[in-house]
């Protein structure tokens, strides 16, 4: 057997569990879809809610509303665009209903959606469009020229259709044009001959290392991860979940446009996160349930918004993941608003989540496994999919110790694009390797609570030792001072690394000393892992999805660090 057939084979164990068909009673999206406009209990129900603060707007689609725009969308593509089952486009757009049209009808067809961020260099949009071999790019009216630039160079790429804020879809080199929302004759009804193994997604992860892999999602992985999510957290008919995200990330996508569509539930669509209208929005809409990343608790914890003129009542929670949540602000969250945090864990690869903590824990049992170790816990994995941790060699490892966290199910991808290096290290023994170390540890009934304690590019190898920066990180933020902190390895002669501090205070006209900080860290961790040396900044470089980029900021302050290259740190 060939490398490439290897290589296949491993990807689809990882993508079984013990040999159980899938639990989606559709045939492909198109039919799902139907299943839920064309439900007469759904008929007058709200689907969709846009809302756009910039523009004091607010626009509302029925179940059947949106059915009907969506099929007449995709027979648009289909006899105006040419685009068929099989396709790719790409979408360099922003949150707004009509990017949800797109993406729905789209899927209709059969056809993938690259997504890409808006705020991509140019070098990596180029690079995204070229390895993806889309056909069609869909993009906002101000970046249309500068798609057409590129268009020469790109073989597969004939065609970049602007949209306008209103719903316009313009191809001007040919002069087609049509409005999204509904405007003008009638379209014959396009052929729907999609099914659930089409690629559904192609997301590009942000590439820390090397140039970035599209992540391969199919139907079927929406909408299994989507049941998942909803089961979990009993969403159903009356669940009006809020998007602040962006959808050109599978949490976006997944969390909080898929799965409340999945449980005939309502979509609440922002524009962008703002924390001066994020309460008040949940108010407002009588939202039930917000995915979040931790950087945006640390958002609302900063704006300390009184939330007393707000009825939250039917809010029963925060997801939160896709990134390092720190015991300090989990406690600190929870403790000033109220609000429960629903954390949970998992990658593009593995469609969204994983796993949750348990929603039938007591108020103690819940603030025992979020807080009451090194690090928060993400909980027990979701029904579809299996998880463990194995050591190097693919061997499993017993409860509390540290090894890195593989999943197996119908929620892991398809694979990644075009990039068979990638699929034969990822894929293995059969299991994804996430390239996360973690641990796990058994509650009283035998369920396997997990814990995540670092990316393995991000561990700090100091003298040998493996030291998770996430730790460092939790106990530089509890300094009274400090904004916003991140431990960094730098090379050092004598221990291979050692561990700088990187602080943002938090206010400018007041620094904390470095001796200060350096105390601090002393009194609670031991000398291996202290800080020994302190760098202060005022900005933070982020992800498109909120996740600070250690890595950058690691190779951003290396010149600065080498002057302690040779100095040996010793314990006071």
């Amino acid at each position: 057997m060939n490398l490439l057939n290897d290589v296949r084979d491993h990807i689809e164990q990882a993508r079984d569990v013990s040999g159980r068909a899938t639990d989606v009673p559709w045939a492909s999206f198109a039919e799902f879809l139907r299943s839920r406009v064309y439900d007469p209990q759904l008929a007058t129900t709200h689907a969709l809610t846009f809302c756009d603060d910039d523009r004091a707007l607010r626009r509302t689609y029925t179940y059947a509303e949106l059915g009907a725009i969506v099929e007449r969308l995709a027979g648009v593509f289909h006899t105006r665009f040419g685009l068929t089952r099989g396709d790719r486009v790409a979408t360099l757009l922003f949150n707004h209903d009509v990017t949800v049209l797109t993406y729905l009808a789209a899927w209709t067809l059969g056809v993938a959606v690259v997504p890409i961020n808006i705020e991509e260099t140019p070098d990596k949009k180029r690079y995204i469009l070229e390895h993806s071999e889309v056909s069609t790019v869909f993009c906002w009216q101000d970046g249309y020229e500068e798609l057409c630039a590129l268009q020469s160079d790109i073989p597969t790429l004939r065609q970049v259709i602007a949209l306008g804020d209103a719903g316009v879809l313009d191809n001007h080199r040919t002069g087609k044009k049509f409005h999204a929302h509904g405007a003008g004759r009638s379209l014959r009804r396009s052929p729907f001959t999609s099914g659930l193994d089409d690629h559904a997604l192609i997301v590009y992860t942000s590439g820390t290392t090397g140039p970035p892999k599209g992540v391969i999602l199919t139907v079927a992985n929406l909408l299994i991860d989507a049941d998942a999510i909803a089961s979990w957290h009993s969403f159903g008919l009356h669940d009006r979940l809020m998007c602040v995200l962006p959808i050109h990330h599978v949490n976006g996508i997944v969390v909080t446009l898929i799965t409340p569509l999945y449980c005939k539930g309502s979509v609440v669509m922002n524009r962008r996160f703002k924390t001066t209208s994020f309460w008040r929005r949940i108010h407002e809409e009588q939202v039930t349930s917000v995915s979040v990343v931790p950087t945006l608790l640390e958002f609302l914890l900063d704006a300390d918004e009184d939330l007393t003129p707000y009825d939250l009542s039917r809010l029963g929670g925060l997801i939160c993941g896709a990134g390092p949540l720190l015991k300090d602000t989990a406690a600190r969250f929870e403790h000033r608003f109220g609000v429960v945090i629903r954390h949970g864990y998992g990658l593009s690869e593995t469609t969204c989540y994983s796993c949750f903590l348990p929603n039938d824990l007591t108020q103690e049992q819940h603030r025992h496994w979020l807080t009451g170790y090194e690090f928060p816990s993400v909980g027990v994995p979701v029904r579809h999919n299996l998880m463990t941790v194995l050591d190097e060699r693919g061997r499993t490892l017993p409860p509390a110790t540290r090894g890195e966290i593989c999943i197996r199910g119908r929620t892991v991808c398809a694979g990644y694009f075009k990039r068979d290096d990638a699929n034969e290290a990822a894929f293995q023994w059969g299991w994804f390797r996430s390239g996360d170390e973690g641990f796990y540890l058994l509650d009283d009934s035998g369920r396997p609570f997990f814990f995540v304690s670092g990316r393995l590019k991000e561990l700090i190898i100091r003298g040998g030792v493996n030291i998770s920066p996430l730790e460092i990180d939790d106990v530089l933020k509890t300094h009274q001072a400090v904004k916003f902190a991140m431990a960094l390895p730098f090379e050092n002669r004598y221990y291979g690394e050692e561990i700088a501090a990187y602080v943002v205070p938090k206010d400018p006209a007041s620094i904390p000393s470095e001796a200060d900080v350096l105390a601090h860290c002393r009194m609670r961790l031991p000398f291996a892992k202290q800080p020994k040396v302190v760098l202060f900044g005022d900005d933070v470089p982020y992800t498109s999805t909120g996740k600070p980029k250690r890595l950058e900021l690691k190779a951003r302050l290396a010149g600065t660090l080498a002057q302690y290259r040779d100095t040996q740190f010793r314990d006071q």
